[in-house]
């Protein structure tokens, strides 16, 4: 699940020349277990296309195919593409801002000198007042709507902010985790990807067991 990969599936490999310079020379690839190649063509693209435009690269019509162990169809030569997509996340103009002015950050830091943080803490309506006061005293400016509308997201990271003060980097993360969309559906998902594992096993074992051609 998530974005389709990049597409790099190339080595190269740097000879050094005269005059500091250097020539890179691709010299190997990689593959995948399925013997498919993910590198993206770059033939007939500037620099900035094949960096930062990937629009029609999950077009598999003209793709190399190839099939997994469990017998799926995948493809080649154009990243690895999910069999879920989901569309990276994209902060709003109230998320910036309070980013920007690092306003989660250096609030978490002053609320925790006055209050102790323990691991059954969470964002009351009290605590958001008190952020609504420090915004304004910082004099960063919301409107009442975006307070609103941001409510989970607020509760969220300041909390996380709070416990990578309190308990360290690593409890904060596992905060924010606990109500990122991706990792959410990468939990729901969780079943879907044990059986595909499980066939998997499953076919290889019977395969194996296949007597050999003579």
């Amino acid at each position: 699940m998530g974005e389709i990969t990049f597409g790099k599936g190339l080595v190269q490999t740097v000879y050094p020349l005269a005059e500091n310079t250097g020539l890179a020379l691709t010299t190997a690839k990689y593959y995948t277990p399925s013997g498919r190649l993910i590198q993206r063509d770059y033939s007939n693209l500037s620099l900035y296309d094949y960096y930062y435009n990937r629009e029609g690269d999950d077009n598999n019509a003209n793709h190399e195919v190839k099939l997994t162990d469990g017998g799926r169809t995948v493809y080649g030569g154009g990243g690895i593409t999910p069999d879920v997509k989901l569309a990276p996340y994209k902060s709003n103009k109230f998320q910036e801002a309070l980013l920007q002015h690092y306003a989660l950050f250096n609030f978490a830091k002053r609320y925790a000198l006055a209050h102790k943080i323990t691991q059954s803490f969470e964002v009351d309506d009290a605590l958001l007042l008190d952020f609504r006061k420090f915004l304004d005293s910082e004099k960063i400016t919301y409107t009442e709507g975006e307070f609103i509308e941001n409510n989970d997201w607020l509760r969220s990271n300041l909390k996380s902010e709070l416990f990578v003060d309190a308990f360290g980097q690593e409890e904060g993360l596992k905060v924010r985790a606990e109500t990122d969309p991706d990792v959410i559906k990468a939990l729901d998902l969780m079943p879907q990807a044990r059986a595909l594992v499980d066939n998997a096993k499953k076919v290889v074992a019977e395969r194996n067991k296949a007597p050999m051609a003579r």
